[in-house]
């Protein structure tokens, strides 16, 4: 009798659970043009918690604002991390992120209704799957809320800022971790090692009929396992599921002009939130809503695309889990990797889009013409999808990088990302190939609290340096090797020099004063004929030259034992196989 007791009251305590988080309703719920407030979404996840086992709400690190990264997990079982997951029965792990760009809070609300179903109606989506929330990425933002900075949008009523408590666009902050919001994500993906990565968001850009349209990682980018399962099986399930419901889905529009005329793929470099998760294989995907629609049509769409992509990974978790194993193994076992892509302009594919007639009309403000998308003409037809890139830098990826232990706060930086660094016990001569940066251009104006460098040019060399006791050495046989290439090599869209992490290599220290290196230069000249050939040579080729004083004497002493032989030359060095 006492146990027949002990059982109904546990499930009379299941039922009554169940039934109040069934009655938690979001205040999105109660006012479909309202967003959760950072207090309210946070109070709701606790209530959550509070009242299933299979919620838990976890304070992660700290973000500008001073407030903590959130995480909500959600599965059968009380996981931490993806090590326990692993060890237990290998479920995959889909990271949900929201509000990386506050204004767009879609997936704020979309989350919310999303967990209580997992805790209540929808278990059944947790069989194969742990999912883990981050209801608000950029804190700050959230908190700067206001009704007038997104003039473009349709709702919700009031919502956050784009830029963090710092001004930062943490949707361009993976790689260089300016921001506390960067280094506790990294953090928590190490923490996961998600197989899929969402970060929802809203688009601006042309009008269409479209709510929700989708970017995923570019798949030329990918290892061939996972852009073939991307291409051939992710992402046509996708759109077939999405089909089937009240929201259709199209690539995003990212217009050459207007959408009737051809739309091409986003190509997520590394400092973008999908691909930064791409360079660990994980797959990885941007929703984006479309700015004109209700708000309560954006948030719908995008909970039924979480509800979609949860039910491709419960059927598909070992063939996704595979494509991204034979992915690292593929790149290990031919030692090569792209790092920058351009547009290929002569392929294309086919796709059938329902639009808006783009027409010219009159402008009441300027008196000159206007873009009017006419929604009394739509349309429905065949479009050009420029969706492929083709490599323009490929590189050697090398057994070992060496880093100089002056740049100790790059390794730490690498230890967030996942990245294993040895640290060397012993001073060393070693062989290595070695960079010099020959040219590179740089943005006239800052960028992300940065002067971007780009159209880097390098010139390799072999040579020996005598490293010492506590350089580091970083291995890329391992998982983040990636990562580690793309930070790494110069000449990467999103490298540490390209972030200005190696500008002090680019001043020259040491210089000389003219009246003074006039003899000295008049000197190497007659003492060394290749470099008076070279000079007589430069002044016949070079009209200016010939009439600078200054810059003939810069040549001598660029050519001398004077210059300084750092000047320029990348410090990190590359061990071959």
């Amino acid at each position: 009798m006492r146990l027949f007791i002990i059982i109904f009251l546990l499930f009379a305590f299941q039922g009554a659970s169940a039934q109040k988080i069934g009655q938690l309703i979001t205040p999105f719920e109660k006012d479909n043009n309202h967003t959760a407030t950072y207090e309210e979404a946070i109070a709701y996840y606790q209530q959550l918690a509070d009242s299933s086992p299979l919620v838990r709400i976890v304070k992660e690190g700290l973000t500008d604002s001073g407030k903590p990264l959130h995480t909500v997990i959600i599965s059968t079982k009380p996981y931490t991390s993806r090590s326990e997951v692993k060890a237990d029965n290998d479920k995959a792990v889909l990271l949900i992120n929201n509000a990386i760009h506050a204004g767009e809070p879609c997936g704020v609300d979309a989350s919310m209704m999303l967990a209580r179903e997992l805790a209540t109606t929808h278990k059944e989506l947790l069989k194969e799957v742990v999912v883990v929330i981050i209801p608000f990425y950029n804190i700050g933002g959230v908190l700067n809320r206001n009704s007038h900075t997104r003039a473009n949008q349709n709702g919700p009523a009031s919502y956050g800022f784009r830029g963090n408590a710092r001004n930062y666009d943490l949707n361009r902050d993976f790689i260089k971790c300016d921001t506390e919001n960067a280094r506790s994500f990294a953090e928590i993906f190490k923490k996961w090692a998600p197989d899929v990565f969402v970060d929802n968001h809203t688009s601006n850009g042309a009008d269409y009929q479209y709510t929700l349209t989708l970017i995923p990682t570019q798949s030329d980018k990918l290892a061939s396992p996972m852009a073939d399962y991307m291409d051939k099986v992710l992402l046509p399930d996708l759109y077939a599921a999405m089909k089937k419901t009240n929201y259709e889905m199209t690539p995003y529009v990212y217009a050459r002009t207007t959408p009737d005329e051809g739309i091409r793929a986003f190509l997520d470099s590394p400092r973008f939130s999908s691909g930064y998760a791409a360079l660990y294989n994980t797959f990885s995907f941007m929703p984006e809503t479309h700015m004109l629609k209700p708000f309560a049509d954006r948030v719908r769409s995008t909970h039924t695309f979480l509800h979609a992509m949860l039910g491709h990974i419960n059927i598909h978790k070992k063939a996704i889990q595979l494509a991204r194993t034979n992915g690292y193994l593929e790149i290990q076992t031919e030692r090569k990797l792209d790092i920058d892509w351009v547009l290929d302009p002569s392929k294309h594919d086919s796709i059938l889009f329902k639009g808006y007639t783009a027409e010219k009309i009159p402008s009441k403000v300027t008196g000159g013409e206007r873009l009017y998308y006419n929604h009394d003409k739509p349309f429905e037809k065949q479009i050009p999808y420029f969706k492929y890139y083709k490599p323009t830098q490929t590189v050697d990826i090398p057994k070992t990088y060496i880093l100089p232990q002056s740049y100790r706060h790059l390794a730490d930086l690498m230890r967030i990302h996942g990245v294993e660094v040895e640290v060397m016990t012993e001073d060393k001569d070693i062989d290595i190939e070695q960079y010099k940066i020959v040219d590179f251009k740089t943005g006239s104006a800052p960028y992300e609290g940065h002067y971007l460098h780009s159209g880097v040019e390098v010139e390799k060399y072999n040579t020996q340096v005598q490293y010492k006791k506590g350089d580091f050495m970083i291995s890329t046989n391992q998982v983040a090797v990636q990562y580690i290439v793309h930070v790494l090599e110069p000449q990467a869209k999103d490298s540490f020099f390209a972030w200005n992490y190696f500008d002090s290599i680019l001043q020259q220290k040491e210089h000389f004063s003219a009246y003074v290196f006039e003899d000295r230069a008049w000197e190497l000249l007659q003492n060394d004929a290749s470099l008076k050939a070279a000079f007589e040579k430069k002044k016949m080729e070079d009209e200016e030259f010939a009439k600078n004083s200054y810059q003939q004497l810069d040549f001598i002493y660029h050519h001398s034992p004077h210059y300084e032989k750092t000047h320029r030359v990348y410090p990190v060095g590359r061990m071959m196989w």
